[in-house]
């Protein structure tokens, strides 16, 4: 079989930055399959689309798509390559049909041609009985599907996916995974950049970046064996699981570990017998993740510098967050009907559930930013919409997008938020100085936010939610996107602050991140449908033939459960 790329001694670099983006890769793609692309932010993954894309001029060697070279031949690669950018360009006024005849233009597609293809990709995508919805109002899953179907107008040999599924709930993720395996058996190659690295084990080979290099080049499975007899499970642990995880990497024995619902599980720097007294050890199959962070040289250990710069919390009541018969109306669309579920302190209570399925409005509810139709919410014994000053004295909020001012740098940021969270004087001076040496900030204090990498951006907006040392975070997707080390570290410090007895409502669409919560609450079509420990709702799934599920088969099995049951009304 031919190879479909080539890479030759590619480099690229960007004026004013020492490092190159790229350094000296050299590579060869094979025509049909998904090839997934992953590394830690900043290693060089988009760049590299981009270049694929003839979109950026190389510093120094070539790049060739089906023998034609991306930049003496830029006109033919753009009839080779469909190219879905990681902030895809959709016209958020125009509707689905509007964006897909504008994108028909764009790429010469006319008359019957576009006719028939439009219609065959709006039932690929199932977006047929969405074609008058503007694009804005569409859900995260439904605009990734609309940003599938404009790059496929024309049939391309080599599809350039950048982030696809970030922001996407896990029954969309199946479904965009679905529709691109079928683009495969049509022979259309796929380069799939992702910071899920269930996503990328599910590719037939891998590219694994780190600082512009190429670390690994092949079959996911292949480095996965790197870490066998290496990855361990704690169970049955007594007291507290983020405690003796946190411990546990403190071990210079320990190179990574999570939370897995009530169980710890740890990868070893190398294979050997572990004994915990009182605890339940045993050895566990090894993912394509655990090799992954092995071959960076291991996690960001345990330690959080957040944890200890705060306060024990002491004085909360048992029960901190709570909803009441939460309604909200917009205009006759019910977006939330009538949740009820209480978080008691020192816990992390996740709030799952697909696009549109009113997470984010129930969660704008409980931070007092929206108002119940009906129904209330209390936080610390308060009601935000009667005390809305006094609740958000104790409350941080991150929220989806990050509420940061994107021309503002990261030092303006930090005085605005330190501001508006009433700290003033010698106390704002000494809070903005500890948040800049706790999350590495002084390198980006000039930096715009908008030209910061995801992962700084995530810590500067924990750092803006934490700065007034709330009891109760609030926290709306707050790692869609980044990658599993700048994942990890964000876990510690969250896990930090509970044990100082924070509280912590979080959603999120990564079920391994769920994993770290004591409870969660499914929301599925404005209702909470079903709560319980990440063990109890995984518990529902398992099958004699799937006798150990993971959180995003009980996620999707609930779901399909609730409709089976209601399909009717």
């Amino acid at each position: 079989m031919s190879d479909l790329i080539v890479v030759d001694n590619l480099t690229k670099k960007f004026p004013g930055i020492a490092a190159p983006a790229i350094a000296g890769v050299s590579l060869q793609i094979p025509k049909k399959g998904i090839v997934g692309l992953a590394g830690p932010d900043g290693a060089g993954k988009t760049t590299l689309i981009r270049l694929m894309a003839g979109l950026l001029l190389p510093t120094l060697g070539t790049i060739t798509v089906d023998g034609h070279d991306t930049v003496k031949e830029a006109s033919v690669i753009s009839t080779l390559i469909g190219y879905m950018p990681q902030k895809f360009g959709l016209y958020e006024d125009l509707t689905v049909m509007q964006n897909l005849n504008l994108y028909a233009d764009l790429q010469g597609v006319l008359g019957k041609e576009r006719e028939e293809k439009i219609d065959k990709l709006l039932t690929f995508t199932n977006l047929h009985p969405f074609t008058t919805r503007r694009a804005k109002n569409l859900s995260g899953g439904m605009k990734q599907k609309l940003g599938l179907a404009c790059a496929l107008l024309r049939k391309p040999t080599l599809l350039l996916l950048d982030e696809p599924s970030v922001g996407v709930d896990p029954l969309s993720r199946r479904e965009l995974w679905k529709m691109v395996l079928g683009l495969v058996e049509e022979d259309v190659t796929v380069i799939w950049s992702t910071s899920y690295l269930d996503e990328a084990e599910k590719c037939c080979r891998v590219i694994l970046l780190n600082e512009g290099k190429v670390l690994y080049y092949g079959d996911p499975h292949e480095l996965t064996k790197r870490v066998e007899g290496r990855v361990l499970k704690l169970s049955n642990i007594p007291g507290s699981k983020r405690e003796v995880l946190s411990k546990a990497l403190l071990h210079k024995g320990v190179i990574d570990g999570v939370i897995q619902g009530s169980d710890v599980r740890l990868v070893l720097k190398e294979r050997k017998n572990v004994e915990i007294p009182g605890i339940t050890v045993s050895e566990v199959s090894p993912r394509f993740e655990d090799a992954f962070v092995d071959l960076l040289g291991g996690g960001p250990g345990g330690h959080s510098a957040l944890a200890d710069a705060m306060p024990k919390i002491e004085d909360h009541g048992e029960i901190v967050v709570e909803a009441h018969g939460l309604t909200k109306m917009f205009g006759s669309f019910r977006a939330v009907n009538a949740i009820t579920f209480s978080v008691k302190k020192g816990e992390i209570f996740g709030l799952l559930g697909p696009n549109g399925a009113g997470k984010s409005t129930t969660f704008k509810m409980m931070c007092g930013l929206l108002r119940p139709s009906s129904g209330n919410a209390r936080v610390n014994g308060v009601d935000l919409q009667v005390a809305p000053s006094e609740g958000r004295a104790f409350l941080g909020y991150m929220s989806q997008k990050f509420s940061l001012y994107q021309i503002l740098s990261v030092r303006q940021n930090l005085q605005f938020f330190a501001g508006i969270n009433n700290l003033y004087g010698e106390r704002k001076k000494k809070t903005i100085a500890l948040m800049i040496d706790i999350f590495g900030f002084k390198p980006y204090l000039g930096e715009n936010v908008e030209d910061l990498p995801l992962g700084f951006k995530q810590r500067l907006a924990l750092a803006c939610a934490v700065m007034h040392e709330p009891k109760v975070l609030f926290l709306d997707e707050p790692t869609s996107g980044v990658d599993p080390i700048t994942r990890r570290e964000f876990w510690n410090h969250i896990n930090g602050v509970v044990e100082k007895g924070a509280t912590v409502v979080v959603t999120t669409h990564f079920m391994d991140e769920a994993e770290y919560c004591d409870r969660i609450g499914l929301v599925y079509q404005s209702n909470l449908i079903k709560e319980g420990t990440p063990d109890e709702l995984k518990a529902t799934a398992a099958t004699p033939e799937l006798p150990t599920p993971t959180l995003e088969d009980a996620f999707i099995g609930l779901i399909e459960k609730y409709e089976e049951e209601h399909h009717d009304e």
